[in-house]
């Protein structure tokens, strides 16, 4: 059996971060982890190829290859699978469907003309796919038990040609034990977080390794702490493996706000060189907070927490939402000001939609406030909102709009990640320095950083000299800072340059950004008010 997996290619969104990306030489943010743990679950004899329409194309060979066409998405990657569902289809190939998007809405997978649709986590639904493709069955394949993660395989990292990706992907944990109103975690991978052991944790790092990897690694879990105890039994694991191979890798991560309360978990995640943090803050009105079940934004205080995290040596990358039910007007103006107060350089600005089966999603569905006629991709950030807000919608678009340009406007983003990465205390290897104390090992100072590494990264600085040190009017400011960064902390000069890096992405979604939703304006017929002038928030 010849089975071509594909993942289809991801729309331009917050997390496309394509120019930031190739400066490394990468085509993408990250790769298809589901795409890779369903391969490693198939039968050891079956001919396997992956194609991910984010570094390549898929070209007639490929096609004629294959018997079997596998392929998994997101919601957001809902225009790009169904056109791919249908064009297997028409040439007579045997289609599988699975990952968040079929799993939430089977029917639409089916019509597109899917053989089969799996449902759920492929530890426990591939064996039963198998089974329906001998008995020569089609249709919906599930099974309602979360499947003991311990029995999921390796990766088939083989598969990738690594040097495509920015980031390369594990995952340690499925599920979050927080149940928030609009998040569709719960939905899919349930309330109670199961977890792979320590040892598969590092045998899929030796993995990567052994296959030549370097740079990040993005632990993809929903919550990385919804288990503290397991979380400081693998940081403590990941430490001791990081140091004794050099450490290879740098590792990122998203998890709940209550981070920001313990700064012990914050001292193991640094000590194992995680270094940065997505967390969705969402919105600072506490109403909203209430309404929206987000329940660890309302126990620990907002901007002291993500604080703690920042003097602690974490980079936080926040995550904020427009439309939620008990928001009123300034909401925008809040969240910026917000942003100023705490200087976190990058966050997702998006409008809500209510992916399919939430807690939200029945709800609104309940008060007839869903709206089916809406086309929509779950994307957040350019999609109309497929539901009636409970304040102006006109408002709302506005107000977002406003938020992007205030944000990212270069000089304002610039000054901002400059007041954050100020104050960050210095690295690990910063401190035990100044000490007089053996600093600790790295991959550099072994000299086992690729020439091709070397390159691209002399070539990203002076790209990053061009682009904001050079080209633009803001030019005076970034030398200025760059500076100042290397005379008050010059061991967080890398993290800075990488937000700068970032930015160039974002002052081009900003742009973006106004142009979709007026479109979307234009669309619905939205009549929207003028922008009120905005006064600058003290820092």
């Amino acid at each position: 059996m010849r089975v071509l997996l594909v993942c289809p290619e991801f729309p331009l969104s917050f997390w496309s971060f394509r120019r930031s990306s190739g400066l490394m030489g990468a085509k993408t943010s990250l790769p298809p982890l589901g795409l890779l743990t369903v391969a490693a679950l198939l039968p050891l004899e079956w001919e396997l190829r992956l194609v991910d329409l984010n570094t390549g194309n898929l070209t007639e060979k490929d096609w004629q290859w294959a018997d079997v066409i596998l392929l998994s998405a997101m919601c957001i990657q809902k225009e790009g699978f169904l056109a791919l569902a249908r064009e297997g289809k028409q040439r007579g190939k045997t289609v599988v469907a699975g990952g968040p998007y079929p799993t939430s809405l089977p029917e639409e997978a089916l019509v597109a003309g899917c053989d089969f649709v799996v449902r759920g986590e492929g530890e426990n639904t591939i064996p039963l796919l198998l089974m329906a493709m001998r008995d020569g069955k089609t249709g919906v394949i599930e099974n309602q038990e979360k499947p003991d993660m311990t029995t999921s395989p390796i990766p088939r990292f083989d598969l990738l040609r690594l040097e495509d990706y920015a980031h390369l992907a594990i995952q340690t944990t499925r599920g979050c034990p927080f149940d928030c109103e609009f998040c569709d975690v719960v939905n899919l991978f349930g309330r109670k977080p199961r977890h792979k052991t320590t040892k598969q944790v590092i045998a899929e790092l030796e993995t990567l390794h052994r296959l030549g990897a370097t740079g990040n690694v993005f632990f993809c879990d929903d919550n990385f702490i919804g288990s503290k105890k397991y979380a400081q039994v693998l940081l403590q694991e990941l430490s001791l493996w990081s140091k004794n191979q050099g450490s290879p890798f740098g590792f990122q991560t998203q998890a709940s706000l209550d981070l920001g309360q313990d700064l012990e978990m914050i001292d193991l995640l640094t000590e194992a060189n995680l270094g940065n943090v997505f967390i969705g803050i969402e919105s600072p009105d506490e109403n909203v907070l209430h309404i929206s079940r987000k329940y660890p934004n309302l126990h620990n205080p907002l901007a002291e927490s993500v604080n703690n995290i920042k003097h602690n040596g974490m980079t936080v990358m926040g995550s904020f939402i427009f439309g939620l039910d008990g928001e009123t007007k300034g909401a925008g103006k809040r969240i910026c000001a917000f942003m100023d107060q705490t200087s976190i350089p990058i966050a997702m600005l998006g409008l809500l939609q209510a992916p399919p089966h939430t807690k939200l999603w029945k709800r609104l569905e309940k008060e007839g406030r869903l709206r089916g006629e809406v086309h929509t991709d779950w994307g957040g950030t350019f999609a109309a909102m497929n539901y009636t807000p409970d304040r102006p919608e006109a408002e709302i678009m506005q107000e977002y709009i406003d938020a992007w340009d205030y944000l990212y406007e270069p000089s304002r983003f610039l000054e901002r990640a400059y007041r954050f990465y100020l104050a960050m205390r210095p690295t690990r290897r910063a401190l035990a320095i100044a000490k007089g104390d053996p600093p600790p090992s790295n991959n550099l100072a072994d000299g086992r950083i690729t020439w091709r590494r070397r390159y691209y990264e002399a070539r990203a600085f002076f790209k990053i000299l061009w682009w904001q040190g050079i080209r633009p009017s803001y030019r005076r400011q970034f030398w200025t800072q760059l500076i100042g960064m290397w005379k008050q902390n010059p061991s967080r000069i890398k993290s800075y340059l990488v937000a700068c890096a970032m930015g160039e992405d974002l002052f081009m979604l900003r742009r973006s950004v106004r142009e979709k939703v007026m479109a979307i304006i234009k669309e619905r017929g939205i009549e929207v008010p003028p922008a009120e002038p905005r006064r600058r928030v003290a820092s």
